[in-house]
């Protein structure tokens, strides 16, 4: 007999439909999975019998074929104990077979027949939903991502047995419900705040005008100065997550399983790995592939402190997410993309000792050192950051300066309104903020009068800078005229973008 159940596999941050068809024939027992399952999926059939007995349940002594459909993509995971298990109950006639078929489950099984979570509880409803299902079974840890999704009532079990008295009717299972407005409602009274930070008043400016534009910033000052300090407070400025940008983050936090309890984020991630990261942890991949910190910080900030300690090899990895907001990773049998359209905030000391330029403290390097040490970071990258922001180190009367500096809050207000302006702009694009216009929004957006252009033209020759740091003083010119609710981009406007390219006036 045959019988058949669905359930999802993840592709990437997505997932895809799978049909589970059971076979039971005459002949030798044994247990046979085919459609391209990958090891841990091949295991499951030692998992199923075991959870199947240990729930009281008998285990047939026939021939059991397993197809995982499509054939074609491979299947990974543990998420198919579930539907293979009940595919075998409803084969067996334990479980009505046309109730098995009208639900999508999905969950690991335990030896005893607990049901255990699983990542990407949150795209594979998405996908049942448009699969035309309406009824999600999965483990209870896993329920409350997916019931963020509407129209779909999804049932949390603990327990095998659960899930066969559900399906025959004898036991009712309340569906997970989720308050998607008061999750989007909550605040994090804990967040870093840019009233603790002393002092730093241009490199507050110039983040804040980061943070309206979504541009990428380097900070470049010595060591205890703040630039950490100063990163962390980014993503508290940033305009709040709408709900698509929420759903998207959250798919690909739930992927990677550490959406820890949450059934939504709520909040823009903030990511700062370390420079001895691998290329895969960077953008992703592996044996299983899985996002990488570009893609945990898509939405959000991606902070690399100690910049020039990253090998170049990784940074330079950095180009296809900076432009196109995505990755690509490619397999001999599968190419996967995920999203990783992200602020990215780095920070550097100016030379390797850190007191190049510093009025306090003598610098020990010399000039050779400090052109190799600030070579780690090549040309490309450095043109695809908007604004380099000298930090310089915290004046005592500022540390010891007992009135209080400006809130987060009030910076994120301006910054929200400076956002709606080119949300409204670009209402008839696929972009949101100045930093992702191409040249042709440049061209429309960004005119400037012809004082305007002999300032540009001074810029360009004197710090030779190249036409993508033209087009970027002109993108982060058009932010500052935002911010001031200005329509036309004035020449302060020009000389404040000008003087966020720092390391373009160094290299003279």
């Amino acid at each position: 007999m045959i019988a058949k159940t669905y359930t999802c596999s993840l592709l990437g941050i997505d997932a895809i439909l799978v049909e589970v068809e059971v076979d039971l024939s005459s002949g030798l027992p044994c247990f046979s999975t085919v459609g391209l399952p990958d090891n841990i999926v091949r295991e499951s059939k030692d998992r199923v019998k075991t959870a199947l007995q240990n729930s009281g349940y008998s285990f047939p002594r026939e021939r059991i074929t397993v197809n995982l459909a499509p054939a074609h993509l491979k299947k990974e995971g543990a998420g198919f104990d579930l539907p293979i298990a009940v595919g075998i109950l409803a084969a067996t006639g334990a479980i009505a077979p046309s109730r098995a078929e009208k639900a999508v489950l999905v969950g690991e099984l335990s030896l005893d027949g607990r049901v255990k979570p699983v990542a990407g509880g949150l795209s594979m409803a998405i996908q049942a939903r448009a699969s035309g299902y309406t009824e999600l079974i999965l483990p209870s840890d896993s329920a409350p991502e997916a019931a963020v999704t509407d129209e779909l009532h999804v049932v949390p079990v603990n327990h095998l047995s659960e899930v066969v008295e559900y399906l025959n009717g004898r036991h009712d299972i309340e569906p997970t419900r989720v308050d998607r407005e008061h999750l989007l409602g909550v605040q994090d009274v804990e967040e870093p705040d840019f009233e603790d930070v002393k002092g730093q008043e241009h490199a507050k400016r110039g983040l804040e005008v980061a943070a309206a534009g979504g541009h990428n910033v380097l900070l470049i000052g010595p060591p205890g100065s703040g630039k950490t300090m100063l990163a962390q407070r980014v993503s508290g400025i940033l305009p709040p997550l709408g709900f698509e940008e929420a759903l998207e983050t959250s798919k690909i936090f739930s992927v990677a399983g550490l959406l820890e309890n949450q059934p939504l984020m709520v909040r823009r991630p903030f990511r700062a790995p370390h420079h001895s990261i691998s290329d895969a942890g960077l953008v992703g991949g592996g044996h299983i592939p899985r996002p990488g910190e570009v893609s945990l910080a898509h939405n959000g900030v991606l902070f690399l402190d100690e910049f020039p300690e990253f090998r170049r090899n990784i940074l330079d990895l950095l180009r296809q997410p900076i432009e196109d907001g995505r990755v690509t990773i490619a397999r001999a049998a599968i190419s996967l993309t995920y999203p990783a359209r992200f602020m990215l905030i780095a920070a550097m000391n100016p030379c390797p000792c850190g007191y190049s330029g510093d009025s306090t403290r003598p610098c020990t390097c010399s000039t050779q050192v400090v052109q190799r040490y600030r070579g780690r970071i090549s040309g490309p990258i450095l043109d695809r950051i908007d604004l380099h922001i000298e930090v310089p180190a915290v004046r005592y009367r500022d540390l010891s300066s007992t009135q209080k500096a400006e809130a987060s809050s009030s910076i994120r207000r301006r910054v929200t309104e400076a956002r709606t302006l080119q949300v409204e702009r670009f209402s008839g694009d696929s972009i949101y903020s100045n930093a992702l216009m191409k040249p042709k929004h440049v061209k429309k957006y960004c005119r400037i009068d012809a004082s305007g252009h002999r300032l540009l033209e001074q810029a360009v020759h004197r710090l030779g800078l190249s036409a993508r740091a033209y087009h970027r003083i002109l993108k982060v010119a058009r932010t500052i005229a935002d911010l001031e609710r200005q329509a036309e981009i004035a020449s302060p406007h020009l000389l404040e973008a000008i003087q966020y390219r720092s390391l373009d006036r160094r290299l003279i």
